[in-house]
């Protein structure tokens, strides 16, 4: 009998990555939920509940429950899981990683050699920006925010006055939800109070980026993949995100236990991770950056290039309480990354491949491509642009080795045919 798979907002690229699991054909998928629904914050976190249980009742009985996107996703699904007796890791414990000033008061506690000094800010308090305490800079965020926005560098008290006006603004709806949630939970005394409308202001870290992905199960925490920030031959600009990393086995190690350390103390049991950390060699720093509560979904097509399987297949293994079959790099690829296309100056798009330009890339290089900007956007307009640079899109490639990885990137991006309002290209190196 074929196991009934519930991913919350499946799109269709997911679907096609889960079908090229191990024993896809035992599994049957399901999209719990559709995806502009849980992305919908006028919805209630306890409206999306209520939607989900009653597609569950009127549906086959689930053996797995799996969740791939950030808030509210992340948070229905262990409520849900727990429901039907599946493995899952409890609401607290996800929360202890996703509420970012529980999570640093957790980690602290774990590991406080990687933590940054912080607290927490009420942006509608009227003396909020005289309580603090901590010295500039900082870098200001919600204590639930989604894809880094409402994120700020904050670097003295005029720009802290206007961060937190901006935060004002824009935390309403989903720090609503993410209150509601919190209802599911008893707080404990030092975090109650610390909902989704405060902000978490924290020491700035600095280093290069690199991540661990893994799992818990029975208590027993696995890792099986670390990727890192492939950087320009200049060494400080940002090519993409690399698998396998290219870092040291003794900082490897040292992270590790630190990933080790803190998803202990969260609790967290029977559900995938990633830890984000930065390191700053000169000063042989390691800072935890936040910890997430599931596979990343732009690491897929990495371990899929150089494991020949995505990580989706780890995802369902431990969702259904089972052991997962660990990556053991027998793909077509050596190495692999997620490279972001990029542009350095502000321009309109004029044309933009395609779905047959898309399609000879991908039979000539091997490479997915997915762009963020599109025939008429200009690219200033569009949310969560790097400062240095504007992000077009993506693009994951494989190779045999790290140079020949470089090079077939640097000749793909001299291919890709999309054009711009002020005739320049897309950047190959920044």
């Amino acid at each position: 009998m074929k196991k009934n798979i519930y991913v919350l907002g499946l799109l269709d690229w997911q679907l096609e990555e889960l079908n090229t699991i191990r024993d896809a054909e035992l599994c049957r998928f399901h999209s719990l939920l559709s995806n502009p629904e849980l992305m919908d914050h006028e919805a209630g976190f306890d409206e999306l509940l209520k939607r989900a249980r009653r597609q569950l009742n009127e549906s086959d009985k689930p053996d797995a429950i799996v969740c791939h996107w950030d808030f509210p996703s992340s948070c229905l699904a262990p409520i849900l899981a727990s429901e039907y007796g599946l493995a899952t890791p409890s609401l607290e414990a996800v929360l202890r990683c996703e509420h970012k000033y529980w999570a640093r008061i957790e980690q602290k506690k774990a590991a406080p050699e990687a933590v940054p000094e912080f607290e927490a800010l009420d942006p509608f308090d009227p003396k909020a920006a005289d309580k603090l305490a901590l010295d500039f800079p900082i870098w200001l965020k919600p204590v639930k925010g989604f894809a880094s926005q409402l994120g700020f560098r904050v670097n003295d008290r005029e720009e802290l006055d206007e961060a937190l006006e901006k935060m004002r603004e824009g935390i309403g709806d989903l720090g609503r939800i993410f209150d509601e949630c919190l209802d599911h939970v008893a707080m404990p005394p030092e975090v109650k109070g610390i909902g989704g409308s405060h902000a978490i202001a924290e020491e700035i870290m600095n280093g290069v980026q690199f991540a661990l992905e893994g799992y818990v199960r029975n208590r027993k925490v696995t890792i099986h993949g670390v990727l890192d920030m492939m950087l320009g031959e200049e060494g400080k600009t940002v090519l993409g995100l690399r698998y396998p990393a290219d870092l040291p086995d003794g900082l490897r190690k040292r992270a590790g236990d630190v990933g080790r350390r803190i998803m202990g103390q969260a609790g967290y049991d029977n559900g995938c991770f990633n830890v984000e950390f930065l390191y700053d060699e000169d000063n042989d720093k390691l800072w935890v950056i936040e910890v997430n509560t599931r596979i990343s979904q732009s690491h897929c097509e990495l371990f899929r290039k150089v494991d020949g399987c995505s990580n989706h297949e780890i995802a369902v293994s431990v969702a259904l309480g089972d052991e997962p079959t660990l990556p053991e790099q027998k793909g077509e690829a050596k190495t692999a990354a997620k490279f972001y296309l990029t542009k350095r100056d502000d321009a309109e798009v004029t044309r933009e491949p395609d779905p047959g330009e898309i399609a000879d890339l991908a039979k000539e290089f091997g490479v997915l491509l997915e762009f963020e900007a599109h025939r008429g956007d200009r690219l200033s307009d569009l949310p969560n642009q790097p400062v240095y640079c504007y992000n077009v899109g993506y693009a994951w490639l494989g190779a045999e080795n790290p140079r020949k990885l470089r090079e077939r990137y640097q000749k793909l991006v001299s291919r890709i045919p999309i054009e711009f309002s002020d005739g320049q290209r897309l950047s190959a190196e920044q």
